[in-house]
């Protein structure tokens, strides 16, 4: 077994290689689905509400998962334009959605008497989706995972658990490209968990595998969590579809609190000016039916995304600060010599004009994302576009994209406060 620093070594080697595919996805769909799907009281109902075992376990004799339901999931978010899906396979509740050795309590043994795991993995295949297991540490259902940070036998017959589990996962259905750690309770470091070992054995299965970051050891990227907030390494904000719960909730009710296609495309535009990915989640109906409120959401922006798409997807550059923004209604990403501004809204002058500031250099070519050319001038740190429509020119939902190509590196400047500050300096001369 490689120490720390020996593995960490061994992992940087290698990221660039493994993590390609993922930098250039941008946008996953999450879905939670278990037991608790059926209560429609948020994923953690368990806890919240002190159910006892075994009574929660009484969930599994009626979970019953519709025949097509994890192709349904593959379709919608094939549709979307997300690149990958991440299965909650076992979540803290403990019931395994696969035909587990390890563990009895799980899909094949009660409720549909189905492999959920191997449906979604099909389906995911099917779709030309990218496949990742989402698996929980935290467990309320095995005996020892109470007493395991404090109980040593507890602790080896647990963290063995985990590991034969996960070994299970990475061993029955071909290639699987992200392993999705969650909720390192109850110890609270590596070694507590037996980390190290463990995930260089499942890496020894699956060598082209991501890890993500919450087995309390760094591993490929960073997992914020209902919030985007941009790290310094490789990251993945991960997100409800209505602040509320990963789980299902009653449809008519969370809708009012579920994301709009503009929420959704401007969290899109905030990871791709920021160099991270969008994993954006969906709660099955107690059958495995995808809930109404998700569906004419993550079908439009799937149809912006089949115009916009180039904005979005590919080897982006991240930038910061004024460099994204090219006026106040917009926000930018940039993927090699091109800009791509994002209009959150559309407001030209009465003359047709709107200017993007911060620029010390012209770009070659000014266009819609349909190829529709756009007059521009540029003057001093301005590019004017000219002769804009009045009226916003994405008929999809209202967010039109400008892209922008230089001959050279786009150069950024400031815009001070007091714009007879503003001398063109350039932003890596400041910093």
């Amino acid at each position: 077994m490689l120490s720390l620093p020996e593995y960490n070594e061994y992992l940087a080697s290698t990221r660039d290689e493994r993590m390609g595919w993922w930098r250039e996805a941008r946008f996953g769909m999450f879905v939670h689905y278990g037991l608790y799907s059926q209560v429609g009281r948020n994923e953690w109902y368990q806890v919240c509400e002190n159910v006892p075992v075994e009574e929660y376990e009484a969930l599994a004799n009626t979970f019953a998962p519709k025949e097509g339901a994890c192709r349904e999931w593959a379709a919608l978010a094939k549709k979307a334009g997300a690149k990958y899906m991440v299965l909650t396979t076992r979540h803290h509740e403990g019931f395994s959605l696969w035909d587990s050795k390890v563990n009895p309590f799980n899909s094949v043994n009660y409720g549909p008497h189905r492999d959920i795991v191997r449906e979604f993995v099909d389906a995911c295949r099917e779709f030309d989706l990218k496949i990742g297991f989402y698996t929980s540490l935290m467990d309320w259902h095995h005996p020892d995972a109470g007493i395991a940070a404090f109980d040593t036998e507890a602790r080896k017959r647990f963290t063995k658990y985990i590991r034969d589990l996960n070994e299970e996962l990475l061993t029955q259905y071909g290639k699987i490209d992200i392993l999705w750690y969650d909720v390192s309770e109850p110890m609270n470091s590596w070694e507590g968990w037996d980390s190290l070992s463990r995930n260089q054995y499942l890496r020894s299965i699956q060598p082209h595998i991501i890890i993500n970051d919450r087995s309390k050891l760094p591993e490929d990227f960073g997992t914020p969590e209902e919030h985007i907030t941009p790290e310094s390494r490789d990251w993945e904000a991960c997100m409800t579809f209505n602040g509320i719960s990963w789980g299902y909730l009653d449809s008519a009710q969370a809708a009012p609190y579920s994301y709009t296609p503009q929420r959704i495309v401007a969290m899109l535009q905030t990871c791709c000016e920021r160099g991270g990915n969008l994993l954006l989640n969906v709660g099955p109906m107690p059958d495995g039916s995808v809930p109404p409120e998700v569906i004419e959401p993550m079908s439009k922006v799937g149809e912006w995304l089949s115009v916009n798409g180039e904005a979005v997807y590919g080897k982006l550059v991240k930038t910061y600060g004024n460099q994204n923004q090219a006026n106040g209604v917009s926000r930018s990403s940039t993927k090699g010599n091109t800009v791509y501004v994002w209009y959150k809204i559309w407001s030209p002058s009465p003359d047709g004009t709107m200017g993007c500031g911060g620029f010390s250099n012209a770009p070659e070519s000014v266009s819609f994302m349909d190829g529709t050319p756009i007059e521009f001038e540029h003057k001093g740190h301005r590019i004017i576009l000219k002769g804009l429509p009045k009226e916003n020119p994405d008929k999809i939902i209202g967010v039109p994209v400008i892209k922008m190509t230089f001959k050279e590196t786009p150069q950024y400047c400031f815009a001070s406060y007091f714009p007879q500050l503003n001398k063109g300096r350039q932003v890596d001369e400041i910093l």
